[in-house]
């Protein structure tokens, strides 16, 4: 039996939610300035991990929102990461790829500063440009009405 969306509403995850095409918009300009931003020369690594993390984070909410639905605070970027294969059908390996790079993300952040290799920052780069991708293909067959004309 496998689990959907509803089910995680039910839990207590997700919160329903109305969507427009401007918020769906919003987040994706706000995704594709970001991977722009993770692109920019002498960026350090572990900036562009963040910034192209904040791109694949801002897709997958895209993703949920015009599902219907927002995660709810506690461990709301893990379940914006984990909907991903409920929303557009992504792959468990990028999901659990992504949630790697959602725990490498946190430590640069608050622990460690500066542990964030080139090889790192490069693959959550092509990481966020497939969950981007994956989630506007995933709009235009289903949700074509929340794009812009």
């Amino acid at each position: 039996m496998s689990t959907t969306l509803g089910d995680w509403y039910k839990y207590g995850w997700l919160v329903k939610h109305q969507t427009s095409k401007q918020e769906i918009g919003d987040l994706l300009a706000l995704a594709d300035h970001d991977l722009q931003t993770a692109q920019l020369p002498d960026l350090p690594a572990d900036w562009r991990l963040k910034i192209a993390y904040n791109a694949a984070l801002e897709s997958a909410n895209a993703a949920l929102a015009a599902s219907g639905y927002r995660a709810e605070k506690a461990a709301q970027h893990y379940r914006i990461i984990q909907s991903l294969e409920l929303t557009v059908g992504m792959s468990i390996t990028v999901v659990n790829h992504l949630d790697a790079f959602r725990k490498k993300r946190n430590i640069s952040n608050y622990d460690r500063p500066g542990t964030v290799s080139e090889v790192e920052a490069n693959e959550m780069l092509t990481i966020a440009q497939e969950v981007r991708s994956a989630v506007l293909n995933w709009l235009l067959t289903n949700k074509p009405y929340l794009l812009e004309d």
